[in-house]
């Protein structure tokens, strides 16, 4: 499959999901139900999925573990560094402190599916049952100041992590759902990845693209070009290959995930560098993921 089959149809779906939410009068609280459907029901329906029908070794997998969370250290850090090099108020900080790591699940399930199948996707799961709760508690540490939440009670509960530790489980553990539940789940999953692209792109946000502008380009270069480099070297100095390769250098160059825009509304940062952020990294990704795959060999 070439570059172009594999991105082309996702971000087209992006896209579709910008033009529906702009220019079909769809009631107000409409993509909101829809994200949280998505969140609670289809994608962890995907995620136990994939996960519970893939033979999984932890031994070869462990490497391909230990470079992503070296990367995602590394965005941390390179985040961090932007409080001193540009000197943004507080809040703007912690909203965009989160554009160095957090990734847009959608996107890259979406692409590991059309690079590698049931392979790619079960190997971005488990690198999102691992990422996922290392960006759950970096972003709600710079946010905490701002507002209050149950942070404990949303990472042991998330959805997404709950799901791949089952499926993980029933992986090692060798077992198998009866078909009389198994179908229901994988009608489930085949859902998710269309469902989820379109809220992708129903909630990008045209504004915010003045303020802070060293704040919010950094951020992005950081994501798109920085990130995806590192996770490249400690890729080949860990010796990945193949699959565990190609998964790694991805998750490090997704855009930025939606839910950074949420969750800064939620603990009281700012949330409107976050939408520029994430809408900014979305765009500019339709260029860069097909850069990096090309270079990987698509």
């Amino acid at each position: 499959m070439s570059v172009a089959q594999a991105i082309f149809p996702i971000f087209a779906l992006i896209l579709l999901g910008y033009g529906l939410r702009r220019w079909f009068r769809l009631s107000d609280d409409f993509w909101p139900q829809l994200d949280r459907l998505i969140y609670y029901v289809f994608f962890p329906a995907l995620l136990f999925h994939s996960l519970s029908g893939f033979q999984i070794d932890l031994g070869a997998a462990t490497p391909m573990l230990e470079v992503a969370i070296l990367y995602m250290l590394a965005g941390m850090a390179l985040g961090y560094v932007a409080k001193y090099l540009f000197h943004a108020p507080p809040k703007v900080f912690a909203a965009s402190f989160q554009s160095s790591f957090r990734f847009n699940s959608y996107v890259g399930l979406a692409v590991a599916g059309a690079i590698h199948g049931q392979d790619g996707l079960a190997a971005i799961g488990l690198l999102m049952g691992f990422l996922v709760p290392m960006a759950n508690v970096a972003a709600v540490w710079a946010l905490a100041r701002h507002g209050e939440g149950h942070w404990l009670k949303e990472i042991l509960f998330n959805p997404l992590i709950m799901a791949t530790a089952g499926g993980i489980f029933f992986s090692l553990a060798g077992l198998h759902l009866p078909d009389l539940l198994q179908r229901p789940i994988a009608l489930l999953s085949q859902a998710s990845l269309p469902m989820g692209l379109i809220a992708v792109g129903a909630g990008l946000k045209l504004q915010s693209l003045n303020r802070y502008r060293r704040t919010l380009w950094y951020g992005v270069l950081v994501k798109l070009l920085v990130l995806p480099a590192i996770a490249w070297g400690l890729a080949s100095v860990f010796g990945l290959t193949g699959v565990y390769f190609h998964i790694a250098v991805l998750m490090a160059a997704l855009p930025v995930s939606t839910v950074s825009y949420v969750l800064a509304m939620r603990m009281g940062g700012d949330g409107s560098i976050s939408a520029a952020q994430v809408m900014v990294t979305t765009l500019l990704a339709m260029v860069t993921l097909p850069m990096w795959l090309l270079l990987m060999g698509f």
